[in-house]
């Protein structure tokens, strides 16, 4: 899998998006679909929260932002079970990604 329907780029084994050159983790393929929407609306809400001018509100809003990524398995412990390293936020060049990455780019 290179990319979905969404025109995103993801690395051969889905774990994760590639943004400017960047491995972003992506949620964990096993969450219901129930708890993914509940996970990615509260998401979306920290988000918005986070622009508050209330320096309190903002600190909250971002441990919601964190909370909910936890529970996506964006951040925290890895969601997949065979052993295999993250690169979050690593540049895919300088991981095992390296090759493939130099493929999918020169494709355009």
């Amino acid at each position: 899998m290179s990319k979905n329907c969404d025109n995103v780029l993801h690395t051969p084994d889905g774990r994760y998006i590639v943004v400017r050159g960047r491995l972003w983790r992506t949620s964990n393929p096993d969450l219901g679909e129930t708890e993914r929407q509940r996970l990615v609306h509260d998401l979306m809400d920290a988000r918005r929260r986070v622009r508050s001018e209330d320096p309190d509100a903002k600190a909250a809003a971002r441990r919601d932002v964190d909370r909910a990524k936890h529970g996506l398995g964006e951040r925290g412990p890895v969601w997949w079970t065979d052993g295999a390293p993250d690169y979050n936020r690593h540049l895919a060049r300088n991981t095992p990604y390296a090759a493939w990455f130099a493929a999918v780019s020169e494709d355009g």
